[in-house]
């Protein structure tokens, strides 16, 4: 039996994240951090255990928002090779990013930076959601620079972080409130042949077939022509699914 991905924040987990906080930050009190977690936080169940991470995190480092993230900056480590790892190599990012999606709604530019270096490492898409919510026209436009930037990491949270349905978040509606915008980012990245981005653009879609079926049609009748590479086929059949279920069942 596997192990859950709850436990992989431990106790002893905690202790080896404040021996690298206290690398860079040698004023930071690892004992309060440890003592605010203990002994709660393994009877925890996974979102809990980040929220008090993250917690743990700020009665911790007696420092401003900007002044904290620059030591999260520190830490981060070097930049994943390839599309995988997110998960197994980069886990350990987890309350960072929960830190950010807690306290960090207020300033965009600090957060937004922040998140794009996130990414290279681990993923971004929660963090990003409260900024997107308090600064939807801006973040929109910062979305569509990410959905052509050159690292494919940074491709994928354009996509990524606009899911409406995305998984263990809250449902967030900027994609039809923006639709231009979102249509347009959606059509930048259609054709890009890393497979982890066809995956969120086609999970993108399939989300807005759910809430909106007309601006579903609306972008993929776009799509199909006869220059339609393979790539956006594929997408077009995985965003498809949910409603091939669908036209099943009224059949």
């Amino acid at each position: 039996m596997g192990i859950k991905v709850k436990d992989y924040y431990t106790c002893e987990y905690a202790n080896d994240l404040a021996q690298k906080i206290a690398q860079v930050y040698p004023a930071f009190d690892s004992e309060l951090f440890l003592s605010l977690l203990s002994p709660t936080l393994e009877q925890l169940e996974f979102n809990d255990r980040q929220v008090l991470l993250a917690q743990a995190l700020k009665e911790s480092i007696p420092l401003d928002y900007q002044a904290t993230i620059q030591i999260f900056q520190q830490i981060l480590g070097p930049e994943l090779e390839g599309s995988l790892g997110m998960f197994t190599e980069g886990y350990w990012l987890w309350p960072l990013g929960k830190y950010v999606e807690l306290y960090g709604e207020t300033d965009f530019e600090t957060s937004t930076s922040f998140s794009k270096e996130l990414t290279k490492r681990f993923t971004g898409e929660f963090c990003m959601r409260p900024i997107i919510a308090a600064f939807p026209e801006k973040s929109m436009a910062l979305l569509l620079e990410w959905s052509v930037d050159e690292n494919k990491r940074v491709r994928r949270l354009a996509s990524e972080c606009l899911r409406i349905r995305l998984p263990w978040a809250k449902k967030m509606f900027v994609a039809l409130e923006h639709f231009d915008a979102y249509s347009e980012l959606l059509t930048n990245l259609k054709d890009d042949p890393d497979k982890t981005i066809q995956k969120s653009v086609a999970n993108n879609l399939n989300d807005l077939y759910k809430e909106d079926t007309e601006k579903f049609d609306l972008i993929l009748s776009s799509w199909k022509t006869p220059e339609m590479t393979k790539e956006c086929a594929w997408v077009i059949n995985h965003a498809s699914r949910t409603k091939r279920k669908q036209e099943m069942v009224q059949d």
